[in-house]
């Protein structure tokens, strides 16, 4: 799979096949000291860091909801330095963006080469032909039949307004359906599909008219207090029993979008039937299928699209953060019959501009190449293993360990427990990041070696340790 640097203590970055041996400026050269990776060796934020943050504080925005005191330099593989030379194990990948590691040799090398050749020119007034190129590559990657096309955006809320877009003009309807729990972005349209937390709208009404809600398979607390499979997964029930009956005829719903598995929501897997109990609500009401694969797709799950470990083919995928290993990019695609809007319905200036095109592209080649599907699909299962074992030690504090490939959710009996582990695990140098109301998310990059999930594992039972012994009220 990879070839890796391991020092006392820990374990160094991962070398992907095919880097060049000996170049001094090759991305991840200034990793190859043998440190043991984490490494804490200033306070954190350390002096440089302290820096950062006063600047920061003075001059952006409040909004944005910064998990913990995190100050980046550079990254190779599944490590990160901040400014005062701290090396920390990365298993969030910057809310699972990196999906091929931080700078990879071959997307430095794409992005390189096409910043020399040309930074921009929109592809949605000319012809630009590595646009064309990638959506070609994108749509052999579809997990539905047929015809595909592809519109390519700057990210994954813009990425889900179009499909929202999409279809009200396919399907000549106004209604859509989201689900609660879901996240889909943070722009007008895609805010109003969002359901992880109240906050999100919290002062932004009136939002998008003709968006309605329903409970999803969440298991573990169900929403309407059943249990799976006695259930027979009353949750999708709830759109022909109270929204069609109550709200909204379902000739006038035109969409329902769903994530495979909840990302901000708290990386929940809906049970066995679920998705393919809802593709069968939408065929019969002719509603199209939205899946928001913005967090759960390019690998992450160990398919190419979380939705194929369901068997469902949707008919229009949004995607976003891991297709152009953190170059903003997102695409939506959609079966071709569906795509046929006329031009100038839609656009974007800066949509599949030249540079993430090139990281995209990229990007789709070192996933083949180096099998990092099945990488994500083998080191999940090692790591769900190992969690397992820790919620066996302590159920009471680890309540819930559930996920895909390298989208994992911890669940924990409060948002203030899951908030102690995710800094306790900061203190020790591993990167994890709070979901949902009680969960902590593990999406590290796609090339986690075994070694870097052995540390992985170790420091999270040490942080769960320390949170134990700090909240003895836990205890049963």
């Amino acid at each position: 799979m990879s070839r890796s640097t391991t020092a006392p203590g820990g374990t160094a970055a991962s070398f992907p096949p095919g880097a060049p041996a000996g170049a001094a400026d090759r991305p991840g050269a200034w990793l190859e000291s043998g440190r043991p990776v984490p490494d804490l060796v200033t306070d954190v934020p350390g002096p440089q860091g302290r820096r950062v943050l006063e600047r920061d504080g003075r001059v952006t925005s409040p909004s944005l909801p910064r998990a913990y005191q995190l100050v980046p330099r550079r990254g190779f593989g599944a490590v990160v330095e901040d400014v005062d030379g701290n090396l920390f194990l990365d298993a969030n990948a910057g809310i699972a963006v990196a999906s091929t590691g931080h700078a990879h040799p071959r997307v430095v090398e794409a992005v390189r080469r096409q910043a020399g050749e040309l930074l921009h020119y929109s592809a949605s007034d000319f012809y630009l032909p590595i646009y064309s190129e990638l959506c070609e590559a994108l749509a052999a990657t579809a997990p539905m039949p047929g015809p595909v096309r592809v519109f390519l955006t700057n990210s994954g809320t813009e990425a889900v307004e179009g499909a929202v877009k999409l279809a009200r003009a396919a399907t000549g309807r106004q209604y859509v359906i989201s689900f609660f729990g879901a996240f889909h972005g943070r722009t007008y349209g895609s805010v109003s599909l969002t359901a992880s937390k109240a906050r999100y709208h919290k002062g932004f009404g009136p939002l998008l008219p003709g968006v309605l809600h329903a409970p999803y398979g969440y298991c573990h607390r169900c929403p309407i207090n059943l249990s799976y499979p006695g259930c027979e997964l009353a949750t999708v029930d709830y759109l022909e029993q109270t929204l069609f009956r109550y709200e909204v005829d379902p000739s006038e719903v035109a969409a329902v979008i769903v994530e495979p598995v909840l990302g901000e929501g708290g990386y929940v897997v809906p049970p066995p039937g679920w998705l393919a109990k809802l593709a069968e609500t939408c065929r019969r009401h002719g509603i199209l299928l939205i899946a928001d694969e913005v967090q759960s797709g390019a690998g992450r799950t160990g398919r190419m699209w979380a939705i194929e470990h369901s068997g469902v083919e949707p008919d229009v995928v949004c995607s976003a953060k891991g297709i152009a290993s953190g170059l903003p990019l997102g695409a939506f695609m959609a079966r071709a019959e569906l795509m046929t809007w006329s031009a100038g319905a839609h656009g974007s200036t800066y949509g599949g501009s030249p540079v993430p095109c090139a990281a995209g592209l990229a990007t789709l080649e070192v996933l083949r190449d180096e099998r990092l599907l099945e990488n994500a699909g083998e080191q999940g299962a090692y790591l769900m293993d190992g969690l397992r074992k820790l919620q066996a030690r302590t159920p009471w504090l680890l309540e819930d360990v559930r996920g895909l490939g390298l989208m994992i959710g911890l669940e924990f009996p409060s948002a203030h427990v899951a908030e102690e582990v995710q800094n306790a695990a900061f203190r020790r140098g591993l990167l994890v990041l709070e979901a949902g109301e009680s969960a902590v998310r593990l999406s590290p990059p796609l090339v986690i070696d075994r070694d870097q999930c052995e540390t992985a594992l170790r420091l999270l039972a040490e942080a769960l340790e320390e949170v134990e012994t700090s909240s003895e009220d836990l205890r049963p």
